[in-house]
C-alpha cells in the first residue's frame, strides 16, 4: 500500500483526467453509448449496464497509479478521492463529470420536494 503515500492531490487531478479520457476513446465511447441506450434512463438498468463498464475503465486506470486493479482498489481510490475533493474543487468537478458518465442528471424541483 505504498501507493497510498505517494497519492498526491495532483496525482488524483491526473488520475481522473485519464479515467475521463480513456472514456472519451472511441472504443470506449460506443460501448458507453450502448449501454446506456440500452439502460434508457431507467437508474435500476444504469448499474446493470454502464455502471460496470465505467469499474472496468476506472480499474483499467488505477492500476497504473499503483491501485490493485479490482473492487478493491476502486474502494480505496473512490475513499480517497473523496476525501481529497472536499479541498480541491478541480478534484470534485472531474469526479462529477465522471459520475455524470453512469448517472442520469436528477431534476428535482421545490414543488416536487417529497421524499419518503
Amino acid at each position: 500500500m505504498s501507493y497510498l503515500a505517494n497519492f498526491t492531490p495532483e496525482t488524483a487531478k491526473n488520475c481522473l483526467l485519464d479515467i475521463l479520457k480513456t472514456a472519451t476513446q472511441p472504443e470506449n465511447a460506443k460501448k458507453l453509448s450502448e449501454a446506456k441506450a440500452l439502460a434508457a434512463r431507467d437508474m435500476v438498468k444504469m448499474m446493470q449496464f454502464v455502471f460496470p463498464l465505467v469499474m472496468e475503465l476506472e480499474m483499467g486506470v488505477i492500476k497504473n497509479y499503483g491501485f490493485p486493479p479490482n473492487r478493491e482498489g476502486l474502494v480505496q481510490f473512490t475513499q480517497i478521492i473523496r476525501e481529497v475533493e472536499k479541498e480541491d474543487s478541480e478534484i470534485n468537478h472531474l469526479r462529477t463529470q465522471i459520475r455524470s458518465i453512469y448517472m442520469p442528471p436528477i431534476n428535482l424541483s421545490a414543488s416536487n420536494d417529497i421524499l419518503i
